[in-house]
């Protein structure tokens, strides 16, 4: 979406000749106004009217920006094989024209040099005023080897290259890595996922109505997910962003109208689950999953999701549930003021996506 600050992606690519690329895909926008990663939404920053002005400008006028922000930049881009930091030889731009103002308009920099002779490792790091990054090394056909997800201003952990310059990497740093990733895409970046899950936790104090709506929800989103990993169905963001958002002013409201599980809510957090399932899509898609260790990767996440979810509901029943889910004003001064709450968040994020 228009407003939504996403990560800078940067594939890097290893050629034949001993040179490298390393395309970034970002928001020059956002870089050109200053809107750091504090604000997850561009709208919320004092430059929102600077980053909408940018927005509007043709590539051209946009380009001239970038050259005078240029070496701000390079300079907050960090590269180094086995530890020595490496500048590149030459740099291109591709800016798209102004299109479709409800998505964010991603840029293309393009950063290519010779490999350092004998090189054993590769690092990256993005200055943290430019905020999250997502590293990925791909081969000369495009195929993802590897892909990392990094917090603002964190070095990757080195890429360990044997002689042909191909990323040395086992199944267990594989399921290691994507399970961290998909706990991450929950606590604590989710906030729509979190705030749905907490809405099936309020709806009763007993077990059985949680372990029904969780199992359908699981289930439900580890379909979409994978069939959309494999490219058998899609929807665009703009489809289902909107519609988790609404998915969660849903189990809000059914809360404050019912205090038990009713036959079709299960089957309705079922359906919410498969658009929750193509939002988690839309993560991997951006990052891509490595060759040969797809499935292990996909199943890896997917725990990692689980394992968020899990915490969520654990951390709502340290906090209340076990302490005063049977006191008899649980329901009037704890379930319906906090899902009267979720319910307002979530409606006021389904008419900004909707308008973008």
């Amino acid at each position: 979406m228009a407003h939504r600050l996403r990560p800078a992606i940067v594939t890097v690519t290893f050629n034949a000749d001993g040179t490298y690329t390393a395309a970034l895909q970002l928001n020059l926008e956002a870089l050109l106004a200053g809107i750091g990663p504090e604000h997850e939404d561009t709208s919320q920053a004092p430059q929102a009217g600077t980053y909408n002005a940018l927005r509007e400008l043709p590539p051209a006028s946009l380009q001239a920006r970038y050259e005078a922000f240029a070496p701000r930049l390079l300079g907050g881009i960090t590269l180094r094989f086995d530890g020595r930091p490496v500048s590149p030889d030459g740099t291109q731009v591709a800016i798209p024209p102004v299109g479709n103002t409800g998505v964010e308009r991603l840029t293309t920099v393009t950063l290519s040099g010779a490999i350092p002779a004998g090189s054993k490792a590769l690092t990256w790091r993005y200055a943290p005023e430019f905020g999250e990054s997502a590293l990925r090394l791909a081969l000369p056909d495009g195929t993802i080897v590897r892909a990392d997800w990094l917090t603002a201003g964190t070095e990757s952990a080195p890429f360990q290259l044997d002689p042909a310059l191909v990323p040395v990497r086992t199944r267990a740093d594989v399921f290691r890595d994507y399970t961290v990733l998909g706990y991450t895409h929950i606590l604590p970046k989710g906030l729509d996922h979190i705030l749905f899950v907490l809405g099936i936790f309020l709806l009763s104090v007993h077990w059985r109505p949680l372990l029904y709506q969780v199992t359908a929800f699981t289930i439900a989103h580890s379909i979409t997910l994978g069939l959309s990993l494999y490219g058998l169905i899609s929807l665009p963001s703009s489809v289902v962003e909107p519609l988790i958002a609404l998915s969660i002013v849903y189990v809000a409201v059914e809360n404050i109208l019912s205090g038990e599980l009713k036959p079709w809510r299960v089957w309705v957090v079922f359906g919410f689950g498969l658009l929750h399932g193509l939002g988690f899509a839309g993560v991997l898609k951006e990052l891509g999953l490595p060759a040969g260790e797809f499935l292990p990767a996909l199943i890896a996440f997917n725990v990692g999701v689980e394992l968020g979810q899990l915490t969520v509901i654990g951390a709502a029943l340290l906090t209340v549930g076990f302490w005063f889910s049977r006191r008899p004003w649980y329901r009037k001064r704890v379930v319906i003021p906090a899902s009267a709450v979720i319910a307002l968040v979530g409606a006021y994020w389904t008419i900004a996506r909707v308008l973008g």
